[in-house]
Protein backbone atom coordinates (compact mmCIF):
# COMPACT_ATOMS: atom_id res chain seq x y z
CA UNK A 1 0.00 0.00 0.00
CA UNK A 2 1.34 3.24 -1.02
CA UNK A 3 3.06 4.99 2.33
CA UNK A 4 0.94 8.62 2.64
CA UNK A 5 1.78 11.80 4.75
CA UNK A 6 0.09 11.74 8.08
CA UNK A 7 -1.32 15.27 8.02
CA UNK A 8 -1.17 15.55 11.69
CA UNK A 9 2.37 16.67 11.03
CA UNK A 10 3.94 20.00 11.27
CA UNK A 11 3.62 21.54 8.01
CA UNK A 12 7.11 22.15 7.87
CA UNK A 13 8.36 18.69 7.83
CA UNK A 14 6.96 18.67 4.14
CA UNK A 15 9.34 21.08 2.14
CA UNK A 16 7.52 19.72 -1.04
CA UNK A 17 6.28 22.27 -3.73
CA UNK A 18 3.10 21.32 -4.46
CA UNK A 19 2.73 23.63 -7.45
CA UNK A 20 5.37 21.48 -9.43
CA UNK A 21 3.54 19.09 -11.89
CA UNK A 22 4.48 15.65 -11.10
CA UNK A 23 2.08 13.56 -13.31
CA UNK A 24 4.04 10.52 -14.47
CA UNK A 25 4.76 11.34 -18.55
CA UNK A 26 2.40 9.03 -21.00
CA UNK A 27 5.52 6.74 -21.37
CA UNK A 28 6.04 6.22 -17.90
CA UNK A 29 2.18 5.72 -17.55
CA UNK A 30 2.33 2.91 -20.16
CA UNK A 31 5.33 1.37 -19.02
CA UNK A 32 3.56 0.74 -15.59
CA UNK A 33 0.38 -0.38 -16.78
CA UNK A 34 1.97 -3.06 -18.95
CA UNK A 35 4.80 -4.01 -16.38
CA UNK A 36 1.92 -4.29 -13.69
CA UNK A 37 -0.66 -6.36 -15.80
CA UNK A 38 2.37 -8.49 -16.40
CA UNK A 39 3.18 -9.42 -13.00
CA UNK A 40 -0.35 -9.84 -12.44
CA UNK A 41 -0.83 -12.35 -15.15
CA UNK A 42 2.27 -14.73 -14.25
CA UNK A 43 1.82 -14.19 -10.63
CA UNK A 44 -2.21 -15.28 -10.68
CA UNK A 45 -1.64 -17.85 -13.73
CA UNK A 46 1.57 -19.25 -12.47
CA UNK A 47 0.41 -19.86 -8.76
CA UNK A 48 -3.07 -21.04 -9.86
CA UNK A 49 -1.64 -23.77 -11.64
CA UNK A 50 0.86 -24.65 -9.50
CA UNK A 51 -1.84 -24.75 -6.70
CA UNK A 52 -4.10 -26.77 -8.69
CA UNK A 53 -1.29 -29.60 -9.50
CA UNK A 54 -0.30 -30.08 -6.33
CA UNK A 55 -4.02 -30.41 -4.96
CA UNK A 56 -4.96 -32.52 -7.27
CA UNK A 57 -2.05 -34.88 -7.39
CA UNK A 58 -2.02 -36.97 -4.39
CA UNK A 59 1.70 -37.92 -4.76
CA UNK A 60 2.60 -34.84 -4.21
CA UNK A 61 0.89 -33.62 -1.16
CA UNK A 62 3.77 -33.41 1.35
CA UNK A 63 4.77 -31.16 3.91
CA UNK A 64 6.87 -28.82 1.91
CA UNK A 65 5.00 -29.12 -1.23
CA UNK A 66 1.79 -27.41 1.37
CA UNK A 67 4.05 -24.67 2.47
CA UNK A 68 4.46 -23.91 -1.26
CA UNK A 69 0.40 -24.04 -1.91
CA UNK A 70 0.43 -21.60 1.20
CA UNK A 71 3.11 -19.13 -0.40
CA UNK A 72 1.06 -19.25 -3.67
CA UNK A 73 -2.07 -18.91 -2.24
CA UNK A 74 -1.08 -15.44 -0.27
CA UNK A 75 0.45 -14.42 -3.94
CA UNK A 76 -2.83 -15.05 -5.39
CA UNK A 77 -4.52 -13.28 -2.91
CA UNK A 78 -2.11 -9.69 -3.18
CA UNK A 79 -2.65 -10.37 -6.73
CA UNK A 80 -6.31 -10.64 -6.90
CA UNK A 81 -6.60 -7.35 -4.24
CA UNK A 82 -3.35 -5.21 -4.30
CA UNK A 83 -1.98 -5.01 -7.65
CA UNK A 84 -5.12 -3.50 -9.36
CA UNK A 85 -5.73 -1.46 -6.70
CA UNK A 86 -1.89 0.03 -6.21
CA UNK A 87 -1.72 1.11 -9.95
CA UNK A 88 -5.03 2.49 -9.94
CA UNK A 89 -4.35 4.64 -6.84
CA UNK A 90 -1.19 5.63 -8.49
CA UNK A 91 -2.26 6.36 -11.85
CA UNK A 92 -5.16 8.35 -11.02
CA UNK A 93 -3.61 10.13 -8.32
CA UNK A 94 -6.68 10.48 -6.07
CA UNK A 95 -9.00 7.33 -4.07
CA UNK A 96 -11.73 6.45 -5.66
CA UNK A 97 -12.55 3.00 -4.55
CA UNK A 98 -13.93 3.25 -1.23
CA UNK A 99 -13.21 3.31 2.27
CA UNK A 100 -13.74 -0.43 2.48
CA UNK A 101 -11.00 -1.01 0.21
CA UNK A 102 -8.99 1.77 1.50
CA UNK A 103 -8.65 -0.49 4.77
CA UNK A 104 -8.96 -4.31 3.10
CA UNK A 105 -5.95 -3.52 0.77
CA UNK A 106 -3.22 -2.39 2.92
CA UNK A 107 -4.35 -5.13 5.26
CA UNK A 108 -4.46 -7.88 2.77
CA UNK A 109 -0.98 -6.59 1.47
CA UNK A 110 0.65 -6.96 5.21
CA UNK A 111 -1.06 -9.85 6.01
CA UNK A 112 0.11 -11.96 2.43
CA UNK A 113 3.64 -10.51 3.18
CA UNK A 114 3.69 -12.42 6.18
CA UNK A 115 2.24 -15.57 5.38
CA UNK A 116 5.04 -15.47 2.73
CA UNK A 117 7.57 -14.90 5.13
CA UNK A 118 6.08 -17.25 7.66
CA UNK A 119 6.19 -19.95 4.82
CA UNK A 120 8.87 -19.84 3.62
CA UNK A 121 10.65 -20.09 7.43
CA UNK A 122 8.63 -23.35 8.13
CA UNK A 123 9.81 -24.68 4.82
CA UNK A 124 13.08 -23.56 5.93
CA UNK A 125 12.77 -25.50 8.94
CA UNK A 126 11.29 -28.91 7.22
CA UNK A 127 14.49 -29.17 5.30
CA UNK A 128 16.94 -28.52 8.13
CA UNK A 129 15.01 -31.07 10.30
CA UNK A 130 14.78 -33.29 7.05
CA UNK A 131 18.56 -33.11 6.90
CA UNK A 132 20.38 -32.03 9.67
CA UNK A 133 18.43 -34.83 12.25
CA UNK A 134 17.69 -37.54 9.45
CA UNK A 135 16.51 -40.09 12.39
CA UNK A 136 14.66 -37.53 14.59
CA UNK A 137 10.92 -36.01 14.59
CA UNK A 138 9.36 -35.55 11.10
CA UNK A 139 6.42 -33.01 10.47
CA UNK A 140 3.84 -34.74 8.91
CA UNK A 141 0.85 -33.76 6.63
CA UNK A 142 -1.57 -32.64 9.58
CA UNK A 143 0.89 -30.64 11.02
CA UNK A 144 1.76 -29.35 8.20
CA UNK A 145 -2.33 -27.65 7.46
CA UNK A 146 -2.02 -26.74 11.68
CA UNK A 147 0.87 -24.52 10.70
CA UNK A 148 -0.88 -23.15 7.66
CA UNK A 149 -3.61 -22.02 9.67
CA UNK A 150 -1.74 -20.63 11.87
CA UNK A 151 0.55 -18.37 9.61
CA UNK A 152 -2.49 -16.86 9.02
CA UNK A 153 -4.13 -16.19 12.09
CA UNK A 154 -0.69 -14.54 13.14
CA UNK A 155 -0.82 -12.72 9.96
CA UNK A 156 -4.20 -11.30 10.69
CA UNK A 157 -3.38 -10.42 14.13
CA UNK A 158 -0.33 -8.17 12.75
CA UNK A 159 -1.80 -6.48 10.48
CA UNK A 160 -5.21 -5.74 12.03
CA UNK A 161 -3.36 -1.79 12.53
CA UNK A 162 -4.11 -1.08 9.31
CA UNK A 163 -7.94 -1.89 9.61
CA UNK A 164 -7.87 1.01 12.39
CA UNK A 165 -5.68 3.79 10.95
CA UNK A 166 -6.41 3.59 7.19
CA UNK A 167 -9.06 5.97 6.10
CA UNK A 168 -10.24 8.23 3.55
CA UNK A 169 -9.28 11.74 4.15
CA UNK A 170 -8.85 15.32 2.21
CA UNK A 171 -4.91 15.92 1.67
CA UNK A 172 -3.70 18.23 4.47
CA UNK A 173 -7.06 19.54 5.35
CA UNK A 174 -6.24 20.14 8.90
CA UNK A 175 -3.54 22.60 7.60
CA UNK A 176 -3.40 26.29 6.53
CA UNK A 177 -1.52 26.37 3.10
CA UNK A 178 -1.07 29.80 1.15
CA UNK A 179 -2.52 27.50 -2.36
CA UNK A 180 -5.72 25.68 -3.70
CA UNK A 181 -5.20 21.76 -2.19
CA UNK A 182 -7.05 19.43 -4.49
CA UNK A 183 -10.35 18.16 -3.08
CA UNK A 184 -10.01 14.89 -3.92
CA UNK A 185 -10.34 12.46 -1.08
CA UNK A 186 -6.65 10.15 -0.76
CA UNK A 187 -6.19 6.62 1.40
CA UNK A 188 -3.95 7.13 3.89
CA UNK A 189 -2.62 6.08 7.41
CA UNK A 190 -3.68 8.44 10.19
CA UNK A 191 -1.87 6.83 13.59
CA UNK A 192 -2.14 8.77 16.97
CA UNK A 193 1.10 9.93 16.62
CA UNK A 194 4.29 9.47 14.68
CA UNK A 195 5.60 7.44 17.28
CA UNK A 196 3.53 4.83 17.21
CA UNK A 197 3.80 4.72 13.20
CA UNK A 198 7.48 4.51 13.58
CA UNK A 199 7.35 1.60 15.84
CA UNK A 200 4.93 -0.47 14.13
CA UNK A 201 6.64 0.29 10.74
CA UNK A 202 9.77 -0.38 12.22
CA UNK A 203 8.64 -3.79 14.01
CA UNK A 204 7.37 -5.04 10.95
CA UNK A 205 10.42 -4.68 9.13
CA UNK A 206 12.50 -6.04 11.55
CA UNK A 207 10.10 -9.69 12.23
CA UNK A 208 8.65 -9.47 9.00
CA UNK A 209 11.79 -9.08 6.94
CA UNK A 210 15.47 -9.07 8.59
CA UNK A 211 14.55 -11.70 11.49
CA UNK A 212 13.28 -14.44 9.26
CA UNK A 213 15.88 -13.82 6.86
CA UNK A 214 18.68 -14.23 9.19
CA UNK A 215 17.21 -17.31 10.37
CA UNK A 216 16.46 -18.54 7.08
CA UNK A 217 20.10 -17.95 5.79
CA UNK A 218 21.59 -20.21 9.03
CA UNK A 219 19.42 -22.77 8.51
CA UNK A 220 20.30 -22.72 5.00
CA UNK A 221 23.91 -22.31 5.53
CA UNK A 222 24.12 -25.01 8.42
CA UNK A 223 22.25 -27.53 5.46
CA UNK A 224 25.03 -26.66 3.05
CA UNK A 225 27.69 -27.90 5.38
CA UNK A 226 25.98 -30.72 6.19
CA UNK A 227 25.25 -31.54 2.75
CA UNK A 228 28.87 -31.14 1.62
CA UNK A 229 30.28 -33.44 4.46
CA UNK A 230 27.94 -35.94 3.33
CA UNK A 231 28.68 -35.48 0.12
CA UNK A 232 33.07 -36.36 0.78
CA UNK A 233 31.25 -39.19 2.55
CA UNK A 234 28.97 -40.55 -0.47
CA UNK A 235 31.96 -40.00 -2.87
CA UNK A 236 33.34 -43.18 -1.67
CA UNK A 237 30.30 -44.82 -2.45
CA UNK A 238 28.28 -45.33 -5.59
CA UNK A 239 24.86 -44.96 -7.25
CA UNK A 240 21.67 -44.79 -5.00
CA UNK A 241 23.54 -42.88 -2.21
CA UNK A 242 25.28 -40.18 -4.84
CA UNK A 243 21.55 -39.65 -6.64
CA UNK A 244 19.63 -39.42 -3.30
CA UNK A 245 22.09 -36.69 -2.52
CA UNK A 246 22.42 -34.92 -5.89
CA UNK A 247 18.14 -34.82 -5.31
CA UNK A 248 18.43 -33.18 -2.07
CA UNK A 249 20.84 -30.78 -2.89
CA UNK A 250 18.66 -29.75 -5.94
CA UNK A 251 15.34 -29.35 -4.21
CA UNK A 252 18.02 -27.08 -1.83
CA UNK A 253 18.94 -24.78 -4.55
CA UNK A 254 15.18 -24.61 -5.34
CA UNK A 255 14.20 -23.19 -1.89
CA UNK A 256 16.98 -21.06 -1.77
CA UNK A 257 16.35 -19.29 -5.33
CA UNK A 258 12.65 -18.68 -3.61
CA UNK A 259 14.10 -17.32 -0.81
CA UNK A 260 16.95 -15.15 -2.54
CA UNK A 261 14.74 -14.03 -4.90
CA UNK A 262 11.77 -12.98 -2.06
CA UNK A 263 14.57 -11.34 -0.34
CA UNK A 264 15.58 -8.91 -3.13
CA UNK A 265 11.82 -8.30 -4.54
CA UNK A 266 11.11 -6.80 -1.54
CA UNK A 267 14.30 -4.74 -0.46
CA UNK A 268 13.47 -1.61 -2.22
CA UNK A 269 10.12 -1.48 -0.96
CA UNK A 270 11.54 -1.56 2.33
CA UNK A 271 14.18 0.62 1.90
CA UNK A 272 11.86 3.45 0.30
CA UNK A 273 9.51 2.93 3.48
CA UNK A 274 12.31 3.08 6.00
CA UNK A 275 13.60 6.53 4.13
CA UNK A 276 9.79 8.09 4.21
CA UNK A 277 9.09 7.00 7.91
CA UNK A 278 12.43 8.35 9.30
CA UNK A 279 13.65 11.12 7.09
CA UNK A 280 10.76 11.34 4.42
CA UNK A 281 12.85 15.21 3.25
CA UNK A 282 15.20 12.93 1.18
CA UNK A 283 12.43 11.81 -1.17
CA UNK A 284 12.13 14.31 -3.80
CA UNK A 285 8.77 15.63 -4.47
CA UNK A 286 8.13 14.74 -7.92
CA UNK A 287 10.36 11.64 -7.86
CA UNK A 288 7.96 10.13 -4.97
CA UNK A 289 5.67 8.80 -6.57
CA UNK A 290 7.51 7.24 -9.49
CA UNK A 291 10.62 5.80 -6.67
CA UNK A 292 7.74 4.57 -5.08
CA UNK A 293 5.71 2.46 -8.20
CA UNK A 294 9.23 1.19 -9.14
CA UNK A 295 9.93 -0.10 -5.93
CA UNK A 296 6.34 -1.84 -5.42
CA UNK A 297 6.87 -2.90 -8.91
CA UNK A 298 9.60 -5.25 -7.61
CA UNK A 299 7.95 -6.14 -4.46
CA UNK A 300 4.63 -7.27 -6.46
CA UNK A 301 7.52 -9.72 -8.97
CA UNK A 302 7.67 -11.47 -5.87
CA UNK A 303 3.94 -12.84 -6.66
CA UNK A 304 5.69 -14.64 -9.57
CA UNK A 305 8.76 -15.99 -8.40
CA UNK A 306 6.93 -19.49 -6.78
CA UNK A 307 5.54 -20.53 -9.90
CA UNK A 308 8.69 -19.28 -12.29
CA UNK A 309 11.56 -21.27 -10.13
CA UNK A 310 9.25 -24.17 -8.98
CA UNK A 311 8.39 -24.76 -12.55
CA UNK A 312 12.02 -24.40 -13.80
CA UNK A 313 13.75 -26.43 -11.37
CA UNK A 314 10.78 -29.22 -10.35
CA UNK A 315 10.83 -32.03 -13.10
CA UNK A 316 7.85 -33.69 -11.32
CA UNK A 317 5.81 -30.35 -11.53
CA UNK A 318 6.95 -30.06 -15.37
CA UNK A 319 5.61 -33.97 -15.64
CA UNK A 320 2.41 -33.22 -14.19
CA UNK A 321 1.54 -30.42 -16.13
CA UNK A 322 2.02 -31.72 -19.06
CA UNK A 323 0.21 -34.37 -18.23
CA UNK A 324 -2.62 -32.47 -17.00
CA UNK A 325 -2.45 -30.01 -20.10
CA UNK A 326 -2.15 -33.03 -22.18
CA UNK A 327 -5.65 -34.84 -20.51
CA UNK A 328 -7.35 -31.64 -21.21
CA UNK A 329 -6.88 -31.60 -24.68
CA UNK A 330 -7.75 -34.93 -25.64
CA UNK A 331 -10.54 -35.26 -22.98
CA UNK A 332 -13.23 -35.33 -25.59
CA UNK A 333 -10.94 -38.21 -27.40
CA UNK A 334 -10.67 -40.30 -24.18
CA UNK A 335 -14.55 -39.96 -23.63
CA UNK A 336 -14.90 -41.37 -27.26
CA UNK A 337 -12.75 -43.91 -26.95
CA UNK A 338 -12.03 -45.08 -23.49
CA UNK A 339 -14.42 -48.81 -23.42
CA UNK A 340 -12.70 -50.50 -20.60
CA UNK A 341 -14.61 -50.08 -17.12
CA UNK A 342 -12.43 -47.85 -14.24
CA UNK A 343 -12.95 -50.31 -11.98
CA UNK A 344 -10.86 -53.39 -14.24
CA UNK A 345 -8.02 -50.82 -14.80
CA UNK A 346 -4.91 -51.33 -12.96
CA UNK A 347 -4.07 -48.46 -10.07
CA UNK A 348 -1.19 -48.40 -11.74
CA UNK A 349 -2.36 -46.59 -14.41
CA UNK A 350 0.65 -43.74 -15.85
CA UNK A 351 -0.72 -40.38 -15.23
CA UNK A 352 -0.06 -38.37 -18.55
CA UNK A 353 0.32 -41.68 -21.14
CA UNK A 354 -2.92 -40.88 -23.29
CA UNK A 355 -2.12 -41.31 -26.58
CA UNK A 356 -2.39 -38.74 -29.55
CA UNK A 357 -5.23 -40.58 -31.09
CA UNK A 358 -7.23 -40.83 -27.81
CA UNK A 359 -6.34 -44.19 -26.17
CA UNK A 360 -5.05 -44.62 -22.97
CA UNK A 361 -2.36 -46.65 -21.94
CA UNK A 362 -2.48 -49.00 -18.66
CA UNK A 363 0.56 -50.21 -16.74
CA UNK A 364 -0.31 -53.93 -16.05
Amino acid sequence: MEPQLNNQAPWKEFPWDFTDDCSLSVGGTTFLIVAYSAVMAVGLIGNSCLVFIILRHKEMRNVTNIFIVNLSCSDILMGVVCLPVTIIYTLMDRWILGDALCKITPFVQCMSVSVSIFSLVLITMERYQLIIHPTGWKPVLGQSYLAVAVTWIVACLISVPFLSYSVLTLPFQNLSVPFPISDHLICMERWPSVQERRAYTTSLLVFQYFLPLVLITVCYLHIYLRLRRRKDIVDRGRNGAQKRNRGSARINAMLVSIVVAFAVSWLPLNIFNTVFDWHHEAIPSCGHDIIFSFCHLAAMASTCINPVIYGFLNSNFQKQLKSTLLRCRCWGAVERYESVPLSTVSTEVTKGSILSNGSLTVNT
